[in-house]
């Protein structure tokens, strides 16, 4: 059998998990690859940085190109992270005839096309199952296991970090700036939280998501961002009286040809399998024509979960070399896209507002609504123990954004409402 050499880029947390991966689970790599496989040169930042794995100080190279130009390396794996120098030498490796293997969700959003189409030109295999929800098979399932069906919506919990803040909001009544410290502490945030808690993280997943499950070419730009940070304890006591959980959401959806991709926090029914996803854990839930719903759950982040799937690529890589198949599974996005208009967008929606607390307000309310053809499932109103402001809580049947953005709209120019409190889809 011949043996695959392997460079790695990076050795951080998650390229610590794939040499453990690799050294510990050897003889079950080989029987299901049909070769060995070798890691035979580790980019790193500081070759004399203590570690907390044992590793050969000759297999350590600070210079990237030790590993991109080695001709003897047949597959790269990149988990250094960033953009444009995993760009540079993922393209690098792959016009030396070189397969990839890649955990780095920005790169793939923003720049997947250009790395698959330089793949196919090469005739190389590039697998990114670990740059969404860690180790959760959900890449492999949407091209694979999903291929014979139409997929109608992608659903998902696809950041683990936000799911924490808003699990700890909810079960102990805490505020998210409080929160953010304890994730921070914990390691769950980084210090600049912003593209966790913004929601960028997330939007970037639901772009390769959103590509694969709909088959079509979907842009960062293309996915509209709300994040958590705006988010109040009261806002999560609301939901749980009514019977919701309060997620971020990344949510893609297919009707008539026509596609939107979102993340926003979410009011999520209790009954439905996404409002029990708690602490840093991820799950996307897909619905297709033919299978109904299916729903994937585990960790979306660590060193061994999210190792696990990238030495599942690397495994497939090389069965595909020993197959000579390599380079024939490159993802064609064969739909033309086309993005719903806001006419198009439906879903309820979860209102708060604080209105002047006398006779005929809500009749005011309610008339905004029916004047813009949002009808209206619930509505709650009670004066506020801490402000002269009454609370009218609104939830929604299905409607419009267009009509939404009206109302909402309404509501702001009216001397009766003092502040629109709060807005959130609904699912569930």
């Amino acid at each position: 059998m011949k043996k695959i050499n392997v460079g790695l880029l990076g050795l951080g947390t998650v390229g610590t998990g794939v040499v453990r991966i690799v050294e510990n689970h050897q003889h079950d790599l080989t029987s299901q690859s049909g070769s060995p496989i070798e890691i035979v040169k580790i980019l790193v930042q500081d070759k004399s940085k203590a570690r907390n794995i044992s590793v050969s100080p000759d297999l350590l190279t600070d210079n990237p190109w030790d590993v991109v130009e080695n001709p003897e390396i047949d597959v790269l794996v990149e988990v250094m992270g960033g953009i444009e120098l995993a760009k540079e030498l993922i393209l690098a490796g792959l016009e030396r005839g070189k397969h990839i293997v890649t955990a780095n969700k920005d790169l793939m959003a923003l720049h997947g096309p250009e790395i698959m189409a330089k793949a196919a030109e090469k005739g190389c295999d590039v697998f990114y199952e670990a740059a969404v929800a860690g180790g959760i098979p959900i890449i492999r399932t949407l091209t694979d296991s999903f291929s014979s069906d139409r997929i109608t919506k992608i659903m998902g919990i696809v950041n683990g970090t936000t799911n924490f803040i808003l699990t700890k909001m909810s079960q102990e009544g805490a505020d998210y700036a409080e929160v953010l410290k304890e994730a921070q502490a914990l390691g769950y945030a980084e210090a600049d939280p912003t593209s966790d808690v913004e929601g960028f993280d997330a939007a970037r997943k639901m772009t390769i998501l959103s590509t694969l499950g709909f088959r079509t070419e979907v842009a960062l730009g293309d996915v509209a961002v709300k994040g958590i940070s705006q988010i109040s304890k009261e806002d999560i006591a609301y939901g749980k009286r009514l019977g919701y959980e309060v997620k971020l959401l990344g949510i893609a959806e297919r009707e008539d040809e026509h596609i939107s991709i979102s993340v926003q926090p979410t009011m999520v029914k209790k009954s439905h399998p996404l409002a029990s996803v708690n602490g840093v854990f991820n799950a996307v839930y897909v619905h297709g024509e033919a299978v109904g719903e299916t729903m994937f759950y585990g960790a979306g982040a660590g060193e061994l979960p999210t190792a696990t799937s990238i030495v599942a690529d690397l495994v497939a890589v090389v069965r595909n070399l020993n197959l000579g198949i390599v380079g024939r599974r490159g993802f064609v996005s064969y739909n033309e896209k086309k993005l719903k208009s806001d006419e198009q967008i439906a879903s309820k929606n979860f209102i708060l507002l604080h209105v002047e607390d006398k006779a005929g307000v809500l009749a005011q309310i309610t008339q905004v609504f029916a004047e813009y053809g949002v009808s209206l499932e619930s509505v709650l109103q009670h004066p506020n123990a801490v402000n002269p402001f009454a609370e009218i809580i609104i939830i929604t049947h299905d409607a419009n954004k267009a009509a939404m953005n009206k109302v909402l709209e309404q509501f702001e120019a009216m001397d009766v409402v003092q502040s629109i409190k709060s807005v959130y889809r609904v699912e569930g």
